[in-house]
């Protein structure tokens, strides 16, 4: 599992799918995460703007991202 570190209070699922070269473009995240393809903290999400928050797990494909803090 990749630790990505952000310093915010939040980075959105399709920003952090881009942050963390899951994907190549945006449109790319789009695509994947409503066509059901993104967990976020084990449950299929796809709203590409949900707020993802240190401590949250996301899994897409064979890549699992874990949020902590900076």
């Amino acid at each position: 599992m990749e630790k990505i570190a952000i310093n915010t209070e939040f980075i959105k699922l399709d920003s952090l799918l881009k942050f963390a070269a899951a994907v190549g473009t945006g449109g790319e995240a789009k695509y994947v995460i409503a066509e059901g393809m993104v967990e976020v903290n084990g449950e299929v999400c796809t709203m590409r703007g949900k707020k993802i928050r240190v401590g949250d797990k996301v899994k897409f494909a064979d890549i699992e991202l874990e949020i902590v803090s900076e």
